[in-house]
């Protein structure tokens, strides 16, 4: 008790990166209601989901939160548990750490193509902050969304948090995920020109980390609105736990528009399309691919040094050295982080903006590997 005591009242905020854009960042949260479907995880009730939406603005208004106070309270002894940070809960002062971008700032006019982001599997949307804030201050407006009783929880209006429902990684419980996080991103698109009138639709990437760059190829596969797309470090199946060999359909058909495979190590293991140790479906998908593809690595960098966690976890000194290199590989945070954003921001500037890069010919950043 007294550990733990001592670790609240020194509990500090961290700092976050700044930001690489022109462009200060404005943000919003927005709760939408699909009244067309039932939640697969709730059937009793229509889809309801939390998105946050980051984008140009001038400088003004406060800087918003990284995690809000009630949502702090709920993912902190989890993000803190041995299963990821293994620290002491209240070590982090998270909801005092505040993003770089702005509440409710005023926007910059113009016409900024859209990218909607999905995180990982049961992962919130805000341990994605950072890249979101960072593409947003490049001309972009970019969307992050929670995926409701799948991650492991969502806050709404009111303070009312949602916590994850999955109970198991069974094919089919794998299979329901991925269904409900495409639909949720279709959703989302079509509700977006009501929520940021200068978001310009005809333009849209998608990008995600993990299962949710899973959903980005898939939803990609069943969505032709979005024109671009990235994978960031994951598999493209619905497999499960014991469960037979069940690629996506954006493995087993491809894509006729361009996507990213970003991906990174698991010890001595990669993911990529020319190593199937991890998983099949970057090798799978690569020959059925027909729109433009490159697979880009990150040498020494872990799976979870594609979250907020690749500039957190080194400001967290009660983190052991064998922890951090777990968590975010032994990759140089700063390194990694400006390799991240770049290649991100020049593939939809490429793709979204049509502005030529060299960026994908040849290496240019520490760590960065062309596999091709």
């Amino acid at each position: 008790m007294q550990l733990l005591l001592a670790a609240v009242l020194a509990a500090s905020a961290l700092v976050t990166p700044q930001l690489s854009g022109p462009f200060p960042v404005g943000t919003f949260d927005a709760h939408l209601v699909d009244s067309t479907r039932l939640d697969p995880f709730q059937p009793s009730k229509n889809r309801e989901l939390m998105v946050t939406i980051s984008y140009p603005a001038k400088r003004t208004g406060t800087r918003a939160p990284w995690l809000s106070p009630g949502f702090a309270e709920v993912i902190d002894p989890i993000i803190s548990s041995p299963a990821y940070l293994d620290i002491p809960a209240g070590t982090v002062d998270w909801a005092g750490t505040p993003r770089q971008a702005r509440v409710d700032a005023a926007a910059v006019p113009g016409t900024w193509p859209v990218v909607l982001f999905s995180p990982g599997l049961q992962t919130p949307r805000e341990f994605y902050a950072g890249a979101a804030d960072d593409l947003a201050s490049r001309g972009y407006v970019v969307v992050t969304v929670s995926h409701t009783h799948e991650t492991v929880a969502v806050e709404f209006p009111g303070n009312r948090v949602e916590r994850g429902l999955m109970q198991d990684g069974k094919p089919e419980t794998m299979k329901k995920a991925i269904d409900a996080r495409v639909a949720d991103m279709r959703f989302v698109l079509t509700r977006l020109p009501r929520l940021h009138k200068w978001a310009d639709t005809s333009r849209v990437g998608i990008a995600g980390h993990s299962y949710g760059g899973y959903t980005a190829g898939e939803t990609m596969a069943h969505d032709r609105r979005f024109d671009a797309g990235i994978n960031i470090d994951g598999a493209m199946e619905h497999t499960g736990e014991g469960g037979t060999y069940a690629p996506g359909d954006v493995v087993t058909k491809g894509l006729d528009r361009p996507f990213l495979l970003f991906g990174g190590d698991l010890g001595e293991r990669e993911l990529s399309h020319v190593d199937t140790s991890l998983t099949r479906t970057w090798a799978d998908f690569w020959p059925n691919q027909r729109g433009w593809k490159r697979d880009v690595h990150l040498d020494n960098g872990a799976h979870l040094g594609f979250s907020d966690l690749q500039w957190s976890v080194p400001q967290i000194a009660q983190i052991s050295p064998e922890r951090r290199a777990g968590l975010i590989g032994t990759i140089n945070p700063e390194d990694a982080l400006k390799a991240q954003h770049d290649h991100v921001a020049a593939f939809f500037d490429l793709h979204l903006k049509h502005r030529n890069t060299t960026l994908f010919d040849r290496p240019r950043h520490p760590g960065i590997r062309l596999v091709q």
